[in-house]
């Protein structure tokens, strides 16, 4: 009577003498979201003991953790457990260091580590750069972030922070088939299970499977950490393994069962960025051999994909829900590569000459020049999936158009349409002696491309499935072409709006931005709706008219940062002093309405504006920048209003303005 229940307790025997731990599966880097995989390895009730030995690998960081002094130091291990000819010698690239912990012990009863201590060193860190480029993903920002007293707005340089380091002891059933260490080895560029077993002796496919609860068909991710069974001590600490440390130039697409042929190893996509396993990326890489073996297609090197036509209103493909987890569908993958070209490196730096300073552009964006048209090459580290997803699926004319990328020794290198007159901060507010910028923009420039940024903010708000709120609106991210038309650009803080809320609030743990664009909502709860980006709108409109600065910080909540495309936390906590979102409401407020905006008008216009037309822009700026955000008018609201102002403009005469300035006059 109990024949069918027997072979189920056998199968659930078997799986527990298997079965250590569960794979993190990217999931490190989904700071937001408190994983179980990602707090850290789970205390078995089968081990046997509550601290064991156990080892960590680390690949050397020229210049900083390069020795075994160094690196014991980063791990809090000892450097004399490390085998090298001393505790200074350098250990050489592209190689993986054994790192023996000899205490790995059960934290709170939760989850096995080892605490290492780190000191902040500079503004940039954070809870997320710290796990995954400086600890290469031995530890998370999740498990940081629970065990530390620091909000992550509130880190500051000198902070010390307690750094759970990844580590796991053997159950009584691994013990019992002579498993006696569990290794936390890095996952990296072209690693399969079959290359991982032969880095270490007698250690078989099958059992890293088990050991982290894993198929052979299952994808592992670069930079992501996985248990090895040990059976006996390495016999070395420094090893040089077989896998290219760079990504193959032909991936592996994995034989999955039943499609007529078997693999034991399953390799890894190709990741991007330090730290940063970027899945839509890789797919992107590993559809590419197969789709063009599939076509016969010749790659044509050097070559910018055709313009889209610049159809203002056409409704984009619809996201498939895989692109939410960092991967894509098929249907995805092809879209992909239909749209964007997949450059090599050595095509980009024949472009740029070789990024050289003559073609830089700014920060790290260079001009490229691709059989005789213009483009920009923008450098960028950690994950991009987000921009890459949105800019593959939407189509506006004042949007910039992506249309390319190339992956190089873990930066991601994105290739833009050119706007060959810069950004409108560079018309604003620039200080270099450039004759382009010494020209200034006249009323009508400025009333077109404050009319195209909201066209493209109406596109994304109702005229994309779904919606997009842009989250980074500012002067410096919206280029000028040159028709001087209006293009806005990083979409890299962009969110969808969550349609499937049922009217719950979007809110968000990281509150990041530019000082003086940032609306009250956000800053202070973390809030998220389109709204955010209507009052954006308002200040840049702001700037328009005024020529002023979105804010003018205190000197001591400046900083020394040399971008601040994103303000830290001090920063955001500083006097709310000189800013346009409030200069411009005392501007159409109270008395001496004419006054007051003569005096607010940028001077470099010398009066030459309609009045009436101004005073008008002047009054939806206000609206868009209103404290409560019911108070702000909806993007469609405001590019109606531009579109009115706009036409208004295109007839106005400066000779007439006398005529304009007596009617604001005698009407307020």
């Amino acid at each position: 009577m109990f024949s069918w229940w027997w072979p189920m307790v056998f199968l659930i025997c078997i799986h527990g003498y298997r079965a250590q731990q569960s794979y993190v599966n990217n999931k490190q880097l989904d700071c937001d979201n408190n994983h179980t995989t990602a707090l850290g390895f789970t205390c078995n009730s089968l081990a046997t003991d509550s601290t064991c030995r156990s080892y960590l690998t680390f690949r050397p960081q020229p210049p900083l953790y390069n020795t075994p002094a160094n690196i014991a130091s980063l791990l809090n291990s000892n450097p004399d457990d490390i085998n090298a000819s001393s505790n200074a010698a350098t250990i050489t690239a592209n190689t993986v260091v054994v790192v023996p912990i000899r205490n790995c012990s059960c934290s709170g009863g939760q989850f096995y580590q080892h605490n290492a201590s780190y000191q902040l060193s500079s503004t940039d860190e954070t809870y997320f750069t710290i796990a995954n480029n400086t600890y290469e993903g031995l530890t998370t920002c999740q498990a940081m972030i629970a065990q530390n007293p620091y909000n992550y707005r509130d880190l500051v340089v000198g902070n010390n922070i307690t750094v759970p380091l990844r580590c796991a002891c053997p159950t009584a059933n691994q013990r019992a088939a002579g498993i006696r260490f569990l290794l936390t080895y890095l996952v990296t560029w072209g690693d399969s299970y079959e290359s991982m077993s032969k880095i270490f002796d007698n250690v078989s496919v099958q059992s890293i499977l088990d050991a982290n609860e894993l198929n052979v068909s299952d994808i592992i991710f670069p930079f992501t950490p996985i248990l090895i069974p040990l059976t006996t001590e390495p016999t070395t600490t420094i090893i040089t393994p077989a896998t290219p440390a760079t990504p193959p130039t032909s991936p592996v697409i994995p034989v999955t069962p039943g499609t007529g042929g078997s693999s034991s190893s399953k390799w890894v996509f190709v990741g991007v960025g330090i730290g940063v396993g970027l899945l839509l990326l890789v797919s992107l890489s590993g559809f590419l051999v197969w789709f063009f073996r599939k076509k016969k297609i010749q790659h044509k090197n050097n070559l910018l994909p055709p313009k889209h036509s610049p159809n203002t209103h056409q409704t984009s493909l619809t996201i498939p829900p895989e692109s939410k987890s960092w991967s894509m569908s098929s249907q995805g993958i092809r879209f992909a590569i239909e749209s964007l070209t997949v450059y090599k490196y050595h095509e980009l730096q024949k472009a740029t000459g070789d990024f050289s300073e003559e073609n830089r552009i700014k920060g790290s964006v260079y001009r490229g020049i691709f059989n005789g048209d213009s483009a920009a090459v923008k450098m960028m580290k950690g994950d991009v999936s987000s921009e890459i997803n949105i800019l593959q699926h939407i189509n506006h004319l004042n949007i910039i158009r992506l249309s390319g990328f190339c992956l190089h020794q873990g930066n991601t290198y994105l290739v833009y349409e050119f706007a060959n007159n810069g950004s409108l901060s560079d018309w604003m507010h620039s200080a270099t002696k450039n004759t382009k910028y010494e020209s200034v923009l006249g009323w009508k420039e400025r009333v077109q491309i404050a009319h195209d940024i909201a066209d493209a903010l109406n596109y994304l708000h109702n005229f994309v499935t779904p919606p997009y709120i842009h989250k980074n609106l500012k002067s410096s991210n919206v280029l000028i072409d040159s028709h001087m038309r209006a293009k806005i650009t990083n979409f890299g803080l962009a969110r969808t709006v969550d349609e499937d809320l049922d009217g719950e609030l979007q809110l968000t743990r990281h509150v990041v931005g530019t000082f003086g664009y940032m609306p009250p909502e956000y800053i202070e709860n973390g809030l998220i709706t389109p709204k955010m980006d209507v009052f954006a709108l308002g200040v840049l409109i702001s700037e328009l008219l005024s020529g002023k600065e979105a804010a003018t910080r205190p000197p001591e909540a400046v900083g020394d940062k040399e971008d601040t495309d994103n303000d830290t936390a001090a920063d955001l906590a500083a006097p709310q002093q000189g800013q346009l979102s409030e200069m411009i409401k005392e501007v159409v407020g109270g008395d001496h309405v004419r006054d007051k905006l003569t005096e607010f008008m940028d001077s470099k216009l010398r009066g030459e504006y309609p009045v009436e037309l101004a005073y008008s822009a002047a009054e939806l700026a206000s609206k868009c920048v209103a404290a409560d955000l019911n108070d702000r008018p909806s993007v469609a609201e405001v590019f109606v209003t531009l579109s009115k102002i706009r036409l208004s403009s295109l007839d106005w005469d400066p000779s007439d303005e006398l005529e304009h300035s007596r009617s604001l006059s005698h009407g307020r």
